[in-house]
């Protein structure tokens, strides 16, 4: 018996590091999970749908659920097509992990405009659209009278609450964020739905 039994959880950017550990554990406590990862580099360029299926693999040869998706969340057409696989392949949606993200560490005198766009938008945005299509679909089944039972949960970054040098752009979009989940935490309640941010530090 695991703690999450029955239940099915999108994680993104589950391709690699700190997302393959959320989804392993996830499974390993009894969810299905749908491992979403674009496969692109850490500056959020090219993709390979092979990052993702990898760990999808390593969770069902375990005996676990899962099954991989590469869509771009950072697009309302990509997260609707997340949200859309689990519910058609595990039959509803209890969890979102948000997770994906890149990185364009610059100085800010020298900073671009697309290095300060593309983070912007593989952090905050790439949070929002899944957010807010997951959020939909448990108010939704709320206003059916179902009983939602559902969880947020993404990553800030002490980058974005304490600050840190050559991440304006990173720690800008980490903020916003940790602003956005307790803003959702206080819409989101009366439809059954935690959210919460992480925020892990570690010396490596």
């Amino acid at each position: 018996m695991g703690i999450l039994d029955g239940r099915v959880v999108i994680i993104t950017g589950a391709g690699r590091g700190m997302g393959r550990e959320h989804a392993r554990l996830c499974a390993a406590e009894g969810a299905s999970v749908v491992v979403n990862d674009l496969g692109c580099g850490r500056d959020g360029t090219g993709s390979d749908p092979a990052v993702a299926l990898a760990v999808a693999d390593e969770i069902t040869a375990s005996g676990g659920a899962a099954v991989a998706n590469s869509e771009d969340v950072a697009t309302m057409a990509g997260a609707q097509k997340l949200v859309d696989q689990a519910v058609e392949r595990f039959g509803r949606l209890d969890a979102l992990v948000n997770n994906a993200g890149v990185l364009r560490d610059r100085m800010f005198v020298n900073m671009t405009e697309e290095e300060w766009d593309s983070c912007i938008r593989g952090h905050l945005k790439a949070s929002f659209c899944p957010t807010r299509i997951a959020a939909a679909y448990w108010r939704d089944r709320s206003k059916a009278g179902e009983a939602v039972q559902a969880a947020i949960v993404s990553t800030s970054s002490t980058s974005g609450l304490i600050g840190a040098a050559g991440q304006t752009n990173y720690g800008a979009a980490k903020a916003g964020i940790a602003a956005m989940t307790v803003i959702l935490a206080g819409e989101l309640g009366r439809y059954g739905v935690r959210a919460n941010a992480i925020t892990p530090v570690a010396r490596t």
